[in-house]
């Protein structure tokens, strides 16, 4: 772009001035923009600003569709396309970066704040490292931004590692108005790379001005750090012209003038910048790898600088173990603590050809032709009439590397290990290669162009177009993984399955669900790192059961649904920046919760994210995703991070407060009711954390609340708002209808209403407060006639007035009779006064004279009563009198007490 300065319209200077001369050094030239009719002018521009005097005038440039081949740039002064010098390079209308010793001219590394305006804070920043640029390690905002101009449409690229999903990283561009051009998410959003590898990525831009940005940003709490974004080898295509050729950066050269690129120096040789020319290394004592700036000081020999292999079948049939050096070799023997290269083994018989394959009387196998089989010891036979041959491979016998296989080794930290041979075969079996160092990851590849099933089965097969099926075993000292990845059509790289340390002989088999070209990997790497322990995938079935004294309470929770949310904040980190953390809750049912991370997984389609097939998804019981809003980093969505495990092990339910060494908490959540208990769903994680020594653990506590609707609210303690108070046991409390228990006939009583027409109903109702959910239904309202009632009431009043009358007639009849006795007795009161007129005696004797056995009665009297004396008194004085004659069978006196 030009840069205007003070040019006069006057053919030479006032007459008071005097012409200062200007050297070449103090100016460089720039085309201006290209005018409707394609035409531009050559500009002087000054090194210094506001130096304007005796530069040259402006003179009519090239034409705007003018542009240099590769290998050349224009020199501004003739106007003409000039060869670069030997020891550098130009791509002719393009421009590369892949020197980081400083920040190259036109890029500017810019932090933001929260409000998007710029920042002076330079701590934040993208940092040049040599080979490449490194982004900032903190949860500031920062942009490395560069701006170019495009004659014609071209393209960027360049390469980077994204290691870490805790920090995100975008590519987008702008125009010269500042709006941000048309990119699909795959463009704009940058995937994580894995185990050191770096990626490309290529947009194609747009003629005119295009800004480019690299923007990184992140949410940290506490004090973790996150790995940072990693960029080199920037590339824009589309320039109509560069002004200058570009050094060759050190470990390359460029022999000759006029060359687009430079090459790497060979082994053993060194260069440094800009040079024309390799310097060979003192073979002696030094070494140098491929692109070396440098010789290194050779080692002395260990066992991971020689490998074992078996010689192919000699015509004899026979194969023999040698050890090999290394190639190059780096290393000195017959120093202290060398170690010797071991003598070759005996020579054996080698094993046979595998299925498929014939060795014809030679010591090569060979391919069966088209339409035959073999077993590998026997000679090709054609199939029988009626069938066909089984397409595949399978190898039994390793005597030598099958063609469609390869192995390598593979560290971008070991440049040793780009030499080695990754696995070796071993007769039966073939096994990884001992490895230079930890972190290595050694590569096994197969190349399958297609798949094609028998007539027979194809025709009965859907979804299966092919399998591969492989034997394998671990044998680790120390933490090692294997990965089984697979890459269909050559798009990308997916891990299909992986095992962590040492694992015993065992099968695994894989189905391939579509017909394409598919390249299968095997990795094994040792690693110094931790091992992880595999998910177990128990989980409770929706259903429990309590009793307490002689009552069962029945749950079944499947009315709350298959996963809760819940999403609390805000909160803000140091820096001000606002998050919010969401958890999903999986409870029961077998069906996982899945937090996405849409950032580096913006390839996965939404229904593959709410599956959880994202490469960064986390699927497990219980888990907890960082979202970012929209407003709140300047990003132009809300975002979801740090998406983390929390409950992959489901402990069991139980009302206890503490399973398997997690505890509940109980005094988190103040209890309402004592009729239902709270139900604790226990989980552990036995993911290792530095603060979470023995893993995360999570209490999930139902409670029965018939306010709430099924689904319910789940909630976190007041006193711990991001759900942990120790940062290692996360408390949630769910309260739902749902979790009530199952309604039963205890729960409901009647209601008998009043008589009305001689018609009653019967009501049930619900027992209040209703604390039970589903199970039994109540009743139904029911009408009964009321005769049935009075009959009963009459009979009753017919019982208690029959009652009263017989007790009425029996004090009667006994009053009566009563009253006879009361009379005889005053009869016999006077008889006896009148047979006897001695007052003062108590008794009466028999008369002399008469018999015992005259007496017609025996009559014995007791002292009487007070009403009786009364009565007696009364019949004295009465005038008339009755005798009363006493007869008995026996003589008996008649006594007075």
């Amino acid at each position: 772009m030009w840069k205007s300065c003070c040019h006069t319209a006057a053919t030479g200077p006032p007459p008071s001035t005097v012409p200062i001369a200007v050297e070449m050094a103090d100016y460089y030239y720039e085309y201006t923009e290209c005018d409707s009719t394609g035409s531009r002018w050559r500009v002087a521009i000054p090194q210094s600003p506001g130096a304007c005097t005796g530069l040259p005038e402006p003179v009519r440039g090239t034409e705007c569709t003018f542009s240099c081949d590769a290998g050349e740039f224009l020199e501004m002064s003739a106007q003409e396309c000039t060869q670069c010098a030997a020891g550098s390079y130009s791509l002719g209308s393009g421009v590369r970066f892949d020197q980081w010793d400083s920040m190259p001219a036109g890029f500017s590394s810019l932090a933001t704040s929260l409000e998007n305006s710029p920042r002076g804070d330079d701590s934040s920043s993208w940092v040049p490292q040599g080979n490449y640029l490194e982004s900032n390690r903190d949860e500031c905002t920062v942009s490395l931004i560069y701006a170019v101009h495009l004659k014609k449409q071209g393209s960027v690229s360049f390469e980077y590692q994204y290691p870490d999903k805790n920090l995100l990283f975008e590519f987008f561009i702008q125009n010269d108005q500042c709006q941000e051009m048309d990119q699909s998410a795959d463009a704009k959003w940058l995937k994580l790379t894995n185990h050191g590898e770096w990626a490309t990525h290529t947009v194609n831009l747009k003629s005119g001005t295009n800004i480019l940005y690299w923007r990184t940003g992140g949410v940290l709490m506490g004090t973790k750090v996150v790995k940072p974004v990693l960029l080199k080898n920037v590339q824009i295509e589309g320039v109509a012209y560069t002004s200058e050729c570009f050094p060759c950066k050190p470990g390359t050269f460029s022999h000759s003038p006029g060359s687009s690129t430079c090459d790497p120096c060979p082994h053993d040789t060194y260069s440094g910048h800009g040079a024309s020319s390799c310097t060979p290394c003192n073979t002696t004592t030094q070494y140098a790898a491929e692109g070396s700036a440098t010789c290194k000081d050779k080692p002395p020999c260990s066992k991971k600088d020689y490998f074992q292999i078996h010689t192919a079948c000699d015509h004899e049939g026979k194969t023999q173990v040698m050890y090999k050096w290394m190639e190059p070799k780096i290393c000195l023997e017959g120093v202290a603590d060398a170690e010797p290269l071991p003598p070759s083994g005996e020579r054996e018989p080698c094993p046979p050809c595998n299925p498929g394959f014939y060795n014809n009387d030679t010591a090569t196998c060979s391919p069966c032709p088209p339409g035959t089989y073999s077993d590998g010891m026997k000679p090709c036979r054609k199939c029988p009439a009626g069938t066909e041959p089984t397409l595949g491979y399978e190898y039994k016998w390793w005597n030598v590397l099958p063609a469609n296989m390869k192995t390598s080794c593979f560290n971008v930290g070991n440049s040793k290990c780009d030499s080695m041979n990754g696995w070796e075969v071993a007769g039966d079996h073939i096994q990884s290669g001992a490895g230079s160092s930890d972190n290595d990851y050694l590569i096994l590849n197969i190349h399958i162009p297609g798949f094609k099933l028998p007539t027979s089965v194809s025709s009965h097969s859907a979804t299966e177009f092919g399998r591969i099926t492989f034997e394998f075993e671990t044998v680790c000292a120390a933490d090692c993984e294997l990965y089984f990845m697979m890459d269909v059509n050559r798009k990308s790289t997916t891990v299909v399955e992986s095992w962590e340390g040492a694992k015993t002989r065992q099968s695994y088999t894989h189905i391939m669900t579509k017909n394409a070209s598919v390249s299968y990997t095997w990795a094994f790497q040792r690693t110094n790192q931790p091992s992880d322990v595999s998910m177990r995938l128990c989980y409770s079935d929706c259903h429990f059961t309590h009793t307490e004294g002689n009552a069962t309470l029945t749950f079944d929770f499947s009315l709350l649904g298959s996963v809760g949310s819940l999403m609390n904040g805000p909160s803000f980190t140091s820096k001000g920046t606002k998050y919010f953390h969401q958890f999903n809750i999986s409870l029961c049912g077998g069906q996982l919760a899945v937090c996405t991370d849409n950032v580096t997984d913006l390839s996965v389609t939404d229904s593959q994210r709410e599956k959880g097939e994202g490469a960064n998804s986390v699927k497990t019981f219980i888990c907890q995703s960082t979202i970012i809003p929209a407003s709140g980093r300047g990003f132009h969505t809300a975002l979801s991070s740090q998406s983390i495990n929390l409950a992959d092990t489901f402990l069991g339910v139980t009302v206890e407060n503490a399973l398997d060494g997690v505890k509940a908490g109980p005094e988190l959540w103040p209890q309402t009711s004592k009729k239902v208990p709270d139900i604790n769903f226990y989980y552990r994680s036995l993911d290792e954390t530095s603060s979470c020594v023995l893993g995360r653990s999570a209490v999930v506590t139902l409670r029965c609340n018939p306010v709430k609707s099924t689904k319910g609210d789940l909630s976190v303690p007041s006193r711990c708002p991001a759900g942990t108070c120790d940062g290692c046991t996360f408390h949630f409390l769910w309260e739902s209808s749902g979790a009530c228990p199952t309604c039963t006939d205890r729960d409901y009583h009647q209601i008998e209403g009043a008589c009305k027409g001689g018609q009653q109903d019967l009501l049930y109702v619900w027992t209040e407060p209703k604390l039970c959910m589903g199970g039994v239904a109540l009743p139904e309202k029911k009408t009964l006639p009321c005769e049935g009632m009075e009959y009963w009431v009459r009979l009753g009043a017919g019982l208690g007035a029959f009652t009263a009358v017989l007790l009425v007639s029996l004090t009667c009849y006994f009053w009566k009779k009563n009253k006879r006795l009361e009379y005889k007795y005053s009869r016999l009161v006077m008889s006896a006064n009148k047979e006897c007129e001695l007052p003062g005696a108590d008794s009466c004797a028999v008369m002399e004279g008469e018999n015992e056995a005259d007496m017609e009665d025996e009559v014995v009297y007791t002292k009487p009563s007070l009403l009786g004396k009364l009565k007696a008194i009364a019949s004295k004085v009465s005038e008339n009198f009755e005798h009363v004659q006493l007869n008995s069978s026996h003589s008996k006196a008649l006594v007075w007490s």
